[in-house]
């Protein structure tokens, strides 16, 4: 009856470095490249202006599915947040008994009873993020309102691992400027990855074992 649970508990540390990597999966296209669609041909309607032409206004402005937009990374973020906290209490309780007749039984001293209570508390907490860069990415939709979806990524293989940058999410076209290029703080429901392989990013992080007993211990 021994061996059952130590047979529970190895097969709970196998499956630890399982259960992490599926949390964190995404699908293998959130980040695809999008290719231009084929234009449809043209209806014989004796039109010369047809759906889908791009007006002189609009120059080589990107707007298109497959189109290249160049996001800038200006990422930065700052929080910091303190608490602090105290409390005091005192009391005490003084009787004084006769001192002649039948309930002069006691001293002073032995019924007196005093108590005080006090905590004090702080604590503080900081962190900052900073990300720049540029990120070409492909528009992968376009909706009616003028939005448009847009996602891609960018992989460096160094000589101590890879480093992937990914990002998607919705811009407008009006935010797209004439050398198509848009700040990443103007794209909507942004998903920004940052992420690595190699020692040197093996070396940043807890073995799985270590992280599985973190995850379980009370302190």
């Amino acid at each position: 009856m021994l061996h059952r649970p130590c047979n529970l508990l190895l097969l709970a540390l196998a499956c630890a470095p399982l259960s992490a990597l599926a949390k964190d999966k995404l699908p293998p296209d959130a980040f695809a490249v999008s290719l231009p669609a084929p234009p449809p041909a043209p209806p014989a309607n004796g039109s010369i202006f047809q759906s889908g032409y791009v007006p002189l206004t609009s120059g080589g402005r990107a707007g298109q599915v497959g189109d290249i937009i160049t996001i800038q990374l200006v990422e930065r973020t700052a929080a910091t947040k303190s608490t602090a906290a105290g409390t005091q209490r005192d009391g005490s309780v003084g009787l004084t008994p006769p001192s002649t007749g039948p309930l002069s039984l006691f001293d002073p001293s032995d019924i007196a009873m005093g108590g005080g209570q006090q905590f004090a508390g702080k604590g503080s907490a900081s962190q900052s993020n900073a990300l720049s860069g540029e990120v070409s990415v492909t528009i992968a939709e376009v909706y009616p309102n003028g939005t448009m979806l847009v996602k891609g990524e960018k992989l460096l293989t160094l000589n101590r691992g890879d480093e992937r940058v990914q990002i998607s999410g919705i811009v407008r076209a009006i935010d797209i400027g004439p050398d198509n290029r848009v700040l990443s703080t103007r794209v909507a429901n942004a998903n920004i990855r940052y992420t690595g392989k190699g020692e040197i990013a093996r070396a940043s992080k807890q073995g799985w074992l270590q992280r599985f007993f973190s995850i379980i211990s009370p302190f």
